[in-house]
């Protein structure tokens, strides 16, 4: 036994627990196999093992299990400073003004006081980590609030409060209807009399159908929740995996006599993050921490770098390259005499302002003010900036992935369309319905119910008997039940006696069937009651109508169709009632011209379908069907398919009654906001894990695909073969959406993953339903590899978290259904609308102006790089710096950083423009506000303004050095003043006022700069003559040349702001 038990797998596990062993040998076996197992696989290494939790004894755990916290930081408390250090000196600038910092201590190199190395690396550093640190802390906060949920937890002293983050494996938590669940549990017991509960589960798998989930039949059967404490018994569960469709585990209690096990399965689960939608549940405690599954299928949050910072990053190895270069040719012009190598690195620190510092300092602080401006729009009230590192993203979009469920949709269903084949009524004429009900119960004559089945359709009906025929075919034709909760003036079972209106609420698993049935209650008929058996509805005059149910045939994602058969009391008259897809449903119901037009029509304008039919059945035909479908369920091979045949038997010449149209709503603004998206470029991708059909209706009622394109739904593939036919089909298809399933899509990337996407990329819309969130992530890795574009991802649920995290720039909208989305992203919006202002408007400022200051630091700094070399060159290639101490730092900072900083606030169009407009977004999909040829362009202005100052102060000084230096630099810092002028589209106050600040420092600093500055020179007419006329020099072309440009060869904007 002991040597067999090495071989023993999870699956021998199960196996033996299936088997026959009863009592407390079997147990003992199980524990034993148990154990043994996880000190093999403890021993074998750290991986996940099953485990088994006795219920209410946390302390009684086999292994040590992580604590129930949700973390999104990147950073704890000892990796938060060597963390963003890193980060920041990843940066190739940022690491070489570090080493240049560093070189100054070797006296050899040093060039000046050691201040004007150290002071502006510390400041951009201090920038940094306050940054850093301020975002930290709010995901902190904002994690602490999460975690600080509180929950009632069962214990031997009573119910006691305990916080989320204080949950351990094997405690038995109390969860309250529209409670979220905290940790991954078992089912055990419900306040529901029908024993069972409803689940919302959007947020973990995106479907928007309710999930009923069973306890554990032999707790549940206890008399009172406390009693859970009171006997011995355990879970045995498997290791903690990804999969959110399935589970393994059993229960066994030890007290009773024999031992009671149960086998558990997905049925019995309340996946943490899903929400309890009736009742008050109780479970015990399976996975915490990362263990959950909603956790296992979410990406660890990564630091995201943007493109614009990449970009830079490439332009400041090029200046190191010039500058590596010039300093090899002064050295060589000198034919490397005496300590050549010295020289060398004297040159590399003299030319180091070709690389600003005060680059990434001016960059982060625009990030800084983008993310303010954004939080500060009134057009886009509630939006938070999550992560600033990155606006700069949000211009250069080129695919948006998003998610269906309330974040097109508001997951409302209303009742839109009733179609009797010859006659339709729309929302506007539903009054015409409830008086043909009314008409029908009021009338002296027999109602319609006490007819029996000898009416035939060949007798044409009234239209009256034809409405009513229809509305109580979807009165009855569902899963739903009604609930009555006390309002607080009435009694709950005083409620449900007298079936209060006020106080009824529907469930079932599915939306769609709530809003037929609301409809149905709107026009007339209401559903008042319903067991397992028995079925009430009533009537307009207030009868009730008592119907038995017979048998349900659930919806199947298969079959597409449920049914239901019913006898009425009244009469005896048994009716076998089906709904279900149109696909479907034409081959059951009689033949007739109208039904494949209308349903092509409806789901056109967007609605959901539903095909309605009935079929009268004899007491005879009824208990034949029953005795074959009894025998079917009983047999051991091929059940389903027996199964399937004989319902398959009664679906066959039915009558045909209606059509119904359910619509989704969808959240405000999302048609325009997707046209104004793709007028822009955007390639919009919806990823859901809804169903094929509502994932295609709803692309349709937003208008993702448009009214005449064509949509290709991709075949269910399941192996190679399958894949090629498939992809060969859709390769012949043009300008067509793709509508495709995860399975599918699962095996097209395992086979043809590049034949695939290159297809998918050219497909104006594609929607993927039925996705995993670990599928969602994949698609939007896949496209960053394969496009090389920049992808954003919009989503409200768990199960959305890690495509936004994958993604270049994640969106979050804040939805009913919590935060965990909004909390994951850079960006959190309230509404999916904002979306479009947040791209067209702050993204496409967000990026030109950091395009534009970017180059203009490059610009100042090149500027005095080039009057560096060309004083070098002068006085025989000497390594003696131009301007020192105080000059060269107030140079970058008070005297042009105030000006230089101002264009965070320019802009070319007005917000309104880049609205009506999208198609200016498009333009920066190219990037070409910062490119190889406008940074080309910037050098060469740069250089030939170095040049003109600096030659221009050689030619003119008359006597001493220092009046060069008085000279060069004044028109310097006019040069660099009026530039900041030529390069501003639309003057902001603050422009103006930072230009003239910073020539009244200039002036008021000239005072105490005796040291650099013949203060007595730069009073006389001469100075002033000559500062003018080389500042001229320098400027007025390139002003000339901007009017030229602007008169023949505008910009798309100034047409549209002429």
């Amino acid at each position: 036994m002991w040597t067999k038990s090495h071989h023993v797998s999870r699956e021998g596990l199960e196996k033996l627990m299936e088997r026959g062993l009863n009592g407390r040998h079997r147990s003992f076996m199980v524990l034993r196999l148990i154990r043994c197992c996880e000190w093999l696989r403890c021993c074998g290494g750290g991986e996940p093992r099953p485990r088994t939790v006795w219920l209410g004894h946390p302390e009684k755990r086999d292994q040590r299990y992580p604590r129930n916290v949700i973390n999104n930081q990147k950073y704890n408390f000892f990796t938060f400073l060597p963390g963003v250090l890193f980060s920041q000196f990843r940066y190739f600038f940022n690491l070489y003004f570090l080493l240049l910092a560093c070189s100054q201590f070797v006296p050899e190199m040093r060039l000046g006081a050691l201040y004007t190395y150290w002071v502006p690396l510390g400041f951009v550093l201090a920038v940094t980590i306050i940054r850093e640190a301020v975002e930290e802390i709010r995901c902190y906060v904002r994690d602490k609030e999460m975690n600080s949920q509180v929950y009632s937890r069962l214990t031997s002293r009573g119910t006691v409060k305990v916080k989320s983050s204080n949950i351990q494996v094997g405690d038995l938590i109390l969860v309250e209807k529209n409670q979220r669940v905290p940790a991954d549990m078992i089912f055990l017991r419900t306040s529901e009399k029908n024993g069972s509960c409803f689940l919302r589960t959007d947020q973990l798998d995106g479907e928007t159908d309710w999930k009923l989930r069973l306890p554990v039949a032999c707790t549940q059967r206890l008399p009172t929740a406390a009693d859970l404490l009171q006997i011995r018994s355990y879970v045995y569960a498997e290791e903690p995996n990804i999969d959110i469709h399935n589970f393994l585990g059993t229960f066994t209690r030890e007290d009773s006599d024999p031992p009671i096990s149960e086998s558990l399965s997905i049925e019995n689960t309340l996946w943490a993050g899903t929400v309890i939608a009736s009742g008050t549940v109780v479970g015990v405690v399976l996975y915490t921490g990362r263990e959950l599954r909603s956790v296992m299928n979410t990406s660890d949050p990564r630091s995201k770098i943007g493109l614009f910072d990449l970009e830079v990053n490439c332009l400041t190895k090029i200046l190191f390259g010039a500058l590596v270069v010039v300093s090899l040719v002064m050295v060589a012009l000198q034919h490397f005499a005496g300590r050549w190598y010295l020289q060398i690195i004297r040159f590399l620190l003299l030319f180091s302002n070709i690389i600003p510092i005060s680059l990434r300092v001016n960059l982060d602080m625009g990030k800084i003010v983008y993310s303010w401006v954004i939080r500060r729009d009134s057009k886009i009230p509630g939006t938070v900036v999550r992560s600033s590192t990155i606006p700069e993203q949000l211009g250069r979009i080129s695919y948006l992935l998003t998610d269906k469920t309330g974040t097109l949709t508001q997951n409302e269903m209303v009742f839109k369309r009733l179609h009797l084949g010859t006659v339709a009524y729309g929302l506007d004429s539903m009054d015409e319905v409830q008086s043909h009900i009314f008409s029908i119960y009021t009338q002296p004559q027999d109602p319609p119910a006490q007819k029996g089945p000898t009416v035939t359709t060949k007798v044409r009906r009234t239209m009256s008997s034809r409405v009513h025929e229809a509305v109580k075919a979807i009165a009855l034709c569902h899963n739903v039940t009604p609930v009555y909760e006390s309002n607080g003036v009435t009694d709950q079972a005083e409620a449900e006696k007298q079936f209060e209106d006020s106080c009824r609420v529907y469930q079932a698993s599915s939306p769609d069937e709530v809003a037929l049935v609301q409809w149905t209650e709107s026009v007339g008929l209401t559903l008042v009651g319903r067991d397992q058996s028995s079925m009430q509805l009533r009537t307009p005059g207030d009868q009730i109508l008592n119907l038995t149910i017979l048998q349900v045939f659930p919806f199947t994602y298969e079959s597409k169709r449920m049914g239901i058969i019913v006898r009425d009391e009244s009469t005896g008259e048994i009716t076998f009632y089906m709904k279900g897809a149109d696909v479907v449903m034409a081959g059951i119901v009689q033949y007739n011209d109208w039904l494949e037009e209308e349903c092509g029509n409806m789901a056109r304008e967007g609605l959901r379908v539903l095909v309605v039919a009935k079929k009268s059945l004899t007491e005879e035909q009824y208990q034949d069907f029953e005795a074959r479908y009894v025998q079917a369920k009983l047999s051991v091979h091929d059940r389903s398919l027996k199964v399937a045949t004989v319902i398959e038997s009664l679906e066959m010449e039915m009558e045909l009654l209606c059509l119904t149209g359910v619509e989704d709503q969808l959240q405000a603004d999302v048609r325009p906001t997707l046209e104004t998206l793709r007028n822009a470029g955007i390639k919009v991708w919806m990823l859901t894990g809804d169903k094929l059909e509502t994932a295609t209706c709803t692309a349709k009622n937003a208008h993702l695909v448009t009214r005449n394109q064509d949509i290709h739904v991709f075949r269910l593939v399941t192996n190679r073969g399958e894949a090629h036919l498939e992809l060969n089909a859709f390769r012949r298809k043009h300008d067509c959406a793709l509508v495709i399933s995860g399975d599918s899509l699962e095996v097209c990337l395992k086979y043809y993953e590049y034949e695939f996407m290159e297809l998918a990329c050219q497909c104006p819309a594609v929607v993927c339903c039925r996705c995993a969130p670990t599928q969602k992530a994949q698609i939007v890795r896949l496209l960053q590899e394969r496009t090389g574009k920049l992808t954003c991802a919009v989503g409200d649920g768990g199960n959305d978290v890690s495509m936004i995290q994958e993604s270049d720039c994640g969106v979050g909208v804040e939805g009913k259904e919590g935060k965990q989305a909004s909390l994951a992203a850079d960006f959190s919006i309230t509404q999916f609308k904002h979306l479009g202002r947040l791209l067209m408007v702050h993204g496409r400022n967000s990026y030109k102006r950091s395009a534009a200051l970017s180059q203009f630091v490059i610009h100042r700094s090149l500027c005095i790089s080039t009057m560096q070399a060309v004083f070098s060159s002068v006085f025989y290639f000497a390594s003696v710096p131009l301007y020192q101490g105080f000059l060269i730092i107030g140079y970058s900072t008070i005297y042009t950083m105030f000006p230089v900083f101002s264009l965070v606030l320019d802009k070319d169009v007005k917000s309104e423009v880049a609205m009506l407009y999208p198609e200016l977004y498009k333009d920066l999909l190219k990037g070409r506000p910062l490119s190889y040829k406008t940074f080309l362009i910037w050098v060469l202005i740069s250089i030939y303004q170095g040049s003109t100052i600096m030659y221009g102060a050689l030619l003119l000084f008359e006597s001493e050095f220092v009046h060069i230096v008085a000279i060069s630099f004044t028109s310097l810092i006019l040069t660099e003043l009026l530039m900041v002028a030529l390069t501003i589209q639309t003057w902001h106050w603050l422009m103006t006022v930072a230009e003239l600040l910073s020539l009244a420092c200039y002036i008021a600093s000239l005072v105490f700069l005796h040291e650099f500055i013949d203060v007595y020179f730069i009073a006389t007419l001469s100075f002033l003559w000559k500062v003018s006329v080389i500042t001229l020099v320098s400027c007025l072309p390139l002003y000339v040349l901007k009017y030229l440009r602007r008169r023949f060869s505008p910009p798309s904007y100034s047409k549209l702001t002429s």
